[in-house]
């Protein structure tokens, strides 16, 4: 494995982060509807797993879904369920001032990052296929841990750095004038994402 390598990965897990998604979308909403702590932490969760689902990747797990389609299953319907149940509830509180909006613990924030990104199995086959075009076919033990490590800190520095971007004063005044409306829009696509993951063969 060469630096070549890393920076091209690199330069996918960009692309990744920054496309339109569940994870963007739910970090975008508790960033601005939350705070900056709450998106801060929600940002490490999403991270973690987004980098959970590489490492699976390089374990094999893509190959193990194959094989028992049932789990794959299993794993893509909890997750369209959990993002349609975090749909109703951004919808539901779409008209709540921010000032009453529930201030989550931390380990909550973090937990709920993990989920967003745990209901993509989706995740562990596009690590799969960047990690097959990126890198030679024979990595060592050592090749697969600084793999992992490296998407690990480059999702916590991108994810961590749109939610300080989110919160700036500007962002967050123009968002707190359209709360209603972008908070509808954000349980429309959550919510779309959410089935269409349910009734994607």
């Amino acid at each position: 494995m060469e630096l070549a390598h890393l920076i091209a990965f690199q330069l996918a897990l960009l692309a990744a982060i920054a496309s339109p998604g569940p994870s963007l979308l739910y970090l975008l909403r508790v960033s601005l509807g939350e705070g900056r702590r709450a998106g801060i932490v929600t940002a490490l969760g999403l991270g973690t797993m987004a980098a959970l689902w590489t490492g699976a990747a390089l374990l094999g797990l893509s190959a193990l879904f194959t094989l028992f389609p049932w789990a794959y299953l299993a794993l893509k319907t909890f997750g369209a369920l959990y993002l349609i149940w975090l749909a109703i509830g951004i919808w539901r509180s779409a008209r709540t001032p921010v000032t009453q909006v529930i201030r989550r613990r931390a380990g909550t924030a973090f937990f709920s990052g993990l989920l967003v990104n745990l209901g993509n199995p989706k995740s562990v086959f596009f690590s799969a296929a960047v990690l097959v075009v990126v890198f030679p076919a024979d990595l060592t033990a050592t090749d697969k841990l600084i793999i992992f490590l490296n998407h690990l800190f480059a999702e916590y520095i991108l994810q961590t750095g749109l939610a300080l971007l989110l919160t700036t004063g500007t962002v967050t005044r123009r968002y707190l004038a359209l709360k209603p409306v972008l908070d509808r829009i954000t349980a429309m696509v959550l919510g779309a994402l959410g089935l269409r993951l349910l009734l994607a063969r």
